[in-house]
């Protein structure tokens, strides 16, 4: 049976703000499951639970967010640097290391129940990927997986020209998600510069952009991210 999933379009929208809303509605689906796990008459199957499924796509201000798990020296500018290039930072509670997110990247983030879904985060993982390749060969381009690290890559095994387009990182509690992708379409990657991209040395950045030598309609890309999610998680997308 296709879940439904609730997709909001925030536009641009601070970090800091769309992280705490990510928390409030895991923690809803969260308080529904405990309600009905401890509540002896009630018995009903994990799939029939009244949890609600999420989408969210954002463009945050230029911001570096550092993973539970990630060191702090890969990021290279100290704090007054950043405030003068206007770059907020946050050691935030997903997994991974060090990413930038900012205007011209468009952030994914899925507040899924995956016990509607599959309670498999490699499968997860994979799947959300695989939305992220799919979408890139539709502009003629071949995303790729690369063994032990999460997100998209371009020539991920030839090496000396690895790069990455499109980061991830998620939490997962009581098996609902938040935090997800963050997909370089028309960022501006000097702002790589000044942190190790996900904490691997050597390794390029690049964008949708760079990598067609041209800008590229926006819309599109989140029309386009929308089709191919709804296709690979066998969901119905509705706007909330």
């Amino acid at each position: 049976m296709q879940q439904q999933v609730l997709f909001e379009d925030l536009g641009a929208k601070q970090y800091k703000e769309v992280w705490d809303y990510q928390e409030r509605l895991l923690k809803q689906n969260a308080d529904i499951k405990l309600l009905f796990r401890y509540t002896s008459d009630v018995k009903a199957p994990e799939r029939e639970l009244p949890t609600s499924s999420h989408l969210l796509f954002v463009e945050h201000p230029p911001v570096y967010t550092l993973g539970k798990s990630g060191k702090e020296e890969h990021v290279l500018i100290g704090e007054q640097e950043r405030a003068q290039k206007g770059i907020e930072y946050y050691h935030i509670n997903r997994g991974g290391d060090i990413t930038f997110h900012g205007p011209g990247q468009l952030v994914g983030y899925p507040i899924l129940d995956l016990e509607k879904f599959r309670t498999d985060l490699g499968w997860y993982l994979r799947t959300l990927e695989e939305v992220i390749i799919q979408t890139m060969a539709e502009y003629g381009l071949k995303g790729e997986r690369s063994p032990g690290e999460t997100g998209v890559w371009m020539d991920a095994h030839i090496k000396g020209k690895e790069r990455k387009i499109c980061a991830m990182g998620i939490k997962c509690s009581r098996w609902i998600t938040m935090h997800g992708f963050a997909f370089n379409v028309n960022t501006d990657l000097d702002y790589f510069n000044h942190i190790i991209p996900c904490g691997i040395q050597n390794k390029a950045v690049t964008s949708l952009q760079q990598e067609l030598g041209h800008p590229v309609d926006m819309d599109e890309v989140k029309y386009r991210i929308k089709k191919h999610f709804e296709q690979l998680f066998n969901c119905v997308l509705v706007s909330h």
